[in-house]
């Protein structure tokens, strides 16, 4: 048995995933709500941790030292910014980066932060997994880098920056500080993402048009891994 804890940023996307398991257990701490329920015989401890890599960040770091979690896994939605994504796309990243760290000031290339590098590689096992549910599946997926930063990307300008200097395929504002937590804590991690929006001068209306949508697709891919791993 695994004991996996599960990150959600927002309720939207929690709500999609208590579908899918029964709850035993729920309980405070530092006023974050954390769910307890099993999976195939794996135990799983979830809760939304708020938006932002500050507030990801320190429910991974709860997860791994009062839970005593073996996996980590961070599900939710994206915005896209590679041309060939569209709405509804699964993305597995593979390698995460924090796209706004920036100390180039001191010689460092963006994204590089010290004692970590610049990307930090998900868990080899289950991003394979990943791959090998997703072929079985009706979903078209997508398997690359996925950037994090404290900003929602309204601007196409910035989405191209972004996605020419880290050859990325979505941002988001939580994956990479819960890769960095766990690269610190040696907990192997997984980050999916579901397609939610693309740049665009409507991506706002477009994000909360399919955010659940989106957030019920990844919930269902969330469901088969926790099956399988």
């Amino acid at each position: 048995m695994k004991k996996i804890g599960i990150i959600f940023a927002m309720e939207e996307e929690i709500s999609a995933f208590k579908e899918h398991i029964h709850i035993d257990k729920e309980e405070n701490i530092f006023e974050l709500h954390f769910y307890e329920g099993f999976s195939n015989n794996n135990q799983c401890i979830f809760t939304v941790s708020g938006v932002g890599k500050v507030n990801s960040a320190r429910t991974c770091q709860i997860l791994i030292d009062h839970y005593k979690v073996d996996i980590v896994i961070n599900v939710g939605v994206a915005g896209g910014i590679n041309n060939s994504l569209k709405i509804g796309d699964i993305i597995i990243g593979e390698k995460l980066v924090q796209h706004d760290f920036d100390i180039t000031a001191f010689n460092h290339k963006l994204g590089y932060i010290p004692n970590v590098g610049i990307y930090i590689n998900s868990d080899p096992y289950l991003v394979n997994l990943s791959k090998k549910i997703l072929k079985n599946s009706n979903y078209i997926f997508y398997t690359g880098t996925i950037a994090s930063g404290d900003i929602f990307c309204t601007d196409k300008e910035q989405s191209i920056k972004i996605a020419n200097e880290f050859e990325s395929l979505c941002v988001e504002m939580e994956g990479a500080s819960i890769a960095q937590v766990c690269y610190l804590c040696r907990t192997p991690f997984l980050v999916l993402r579901c397609i939610s929006d693309v740049p665009n001068n409507n991506n706002v209306i477009t994000y909360e048009e399919f955010l659940n949508i989106s957030s019920k697709k990844i919930a269902l891919v969330l469901k088969k891994i926790l099956e399988s791993v």
